[in-house]
């Protein structure tokens, strides 16, 4: 154990709240500690406002304590309350087992489940919570607290004058049963949460306090937010995924690229395991010459690694230097169907010919025929980086890229992605 891991946490800003912090630094320094963190599976993937979490357990794990990674296969059956506007959607038994499948393989990239000394737990809260009755709920766990502590949670007021379901209202209790079942089931004594999660985490370590008198501690991260005021984990309004097939490592690599100056050097503390003196070195650079990006590239470089492995971050930066320069002809099919997803794709069969006019037309690049040939002739038009103004030009064999895309630009920004079949 480091004595100087608490303060290293505190110093990447890592720590918001916690519950008796000097017991709780003094415990983390002298033994191994059995920690955990819950993940609702309220989707089929998790996504980057879940890398805090994931990335503290790993930390933990690093120097020697044994993360518990809860999937919430029970209460994602209900969803948490915590600083919601309106009460989520209810899912399926089946959807939501589903996803507590998906959420559990990608928690295994990123902790270490078969550790020589500390190996990481994966544990599922439906086997506790899908067999226990309704009475010996209300017997165990709901006599352990007043409606007076349950609504003077900060989540449960901010919802009283909108309406709050009871369903809702009884979540904190379930997860307070989470953190006794991992007690008595695992000897855990720590939870980790966002700062939302506080009232949540209290109740647990309160319900330990009573049924098996031993102390719980907590432990709150701060709530992510943006130096643009925008939210953290959107691009254009879609979350970013941890999943490469709903966030592929292209997209993933220039959310991070694209960090605001402000937040660059917060999320390299945040995201990554590069060392504070290795963060302290870039920071100078950074300040010194800003418009060298020095520090949204060293952050999307390790958190892309981190996710998605070297070679998808390398993949990335290809994209990402191919479109810059307008050398497309260098890119694979792989790297195409990354850099050109979104864009407006259409398939080519033999009998669509090969005219690039034909082409403008039929599919409404363009309004009409008149209109590409002026956009043509005023040299609007690009086939895979190479501006054509010719009227008759023909699409050749060599213009499809690994032999079956095409990529057609007009104007500075607008590209279109053409499939031959």
């Amino acid at each position: 154990m480091s004595s100087d891991f608490f303060q290293e946490l505190k110093d990447r800003g890592l720590v918001f709240q916690t519950t008796d912090e000097a017991a709780l630094e003094k415990q983390l320094n002298e033994e191994s500690v059995k920690l955990y963190v819950g993940f609702d599976p309220t989707a089929d993937s998790l996504h980057i406002g879940h890398l805090l979490p994931i990335l503290m357990l790993r930390r933990f794990q690093l120097q020697g304590h044994v993360p518990i990674a809860l999937v919430g296969g029970g209460t994602g059956m209900i969803g948490d309350p915590s600083f919601k506007d309106q009460e989520r959607q209810l899912n399926t038994l089946s959807i939501v087992q589903e996803w507590s499948q998906s959420i559990k393989d990608q928690l295994s990239r990123f902790i270490d489940f078969d550790d020589e000394k500390a190996p990481a737990v994966l544990a599922n809260n439906y086997d506790w919570l899908g067999s226990i009755s309704l009475i010996d709920f209300l017997r165990d766990v709901g006599k352990n607290f007043t409606i007076n502590y349950m609504m003077s949670k900060e989540s449960v007021k901010r919802r009283i004058e909108s309406g709050i379901s009871y369903t809702e209202f009884a979540y904190q209790l379930l997860q307070a049963y989470d953190f006794l079942k991992l007690y008595e089931n695992h000897g855990c004594l720590l939870q980790l949460g966002g700062s939302d999660q506080w009232g949540n985490i209290t109740s647990g370590i309160e319900l330990l306090r009573r049924e098996k008198e031993v102390q719980g501690f907590g432990l709150t991260m701060p709530l992510i937010t943006k130096a643009d005021g925008t939210k953290f984990g959107k691009t254009e309004g879609n979350a970013v995924w941890l999943d490469p097939e709903k966030t592929t490592p292209y997209e993933f690599y220039q959310f991070w690229i694209n960090t605001d100056d402000r937040d660059a050097i917060k999320f390299l503390k945040y995201f990554t395991f590069l060392s504070l003196t290795e963060i302290t070195a870039i920071e100078q650079e950074f300040t010194a010459a800003p418009e060298s990006r020095v520090a949204q590239k060293a952050l999307a470089k390790e958190v892309t690694t981190l996710v998605h492995g070297e070679e998808k971050y390398r993949q990335a930066v290809h994209i990402s230097q191919a479109l810059f320069s307008g050398e497309l002809k260098i890119l694979s099919s792989e790297e195409i169907s990354q850099g050109f997803k979104g864009v407006p794709s259409y398939e080519i069969t033999t009998e669509d010919g090969s005219q690039l006019l034909d082409l403008l037309v039929a599919s409404k690049i363009v309004s009409s025929r008149r209109q590409a040939r002026e956009d043509l002739q005023n040299g609007a038009i690009y086939v895979n980086g190479d501006r054509i103004q010719s009227v008759d030009y023909e699409l050749r064999e060599e213009d499809k890229l690994s032999g079956k895309h095409t990529i057609i630009r007009r104007g500075k920004k607008k590209y279109f992605l053409f499939t031959f079949a």
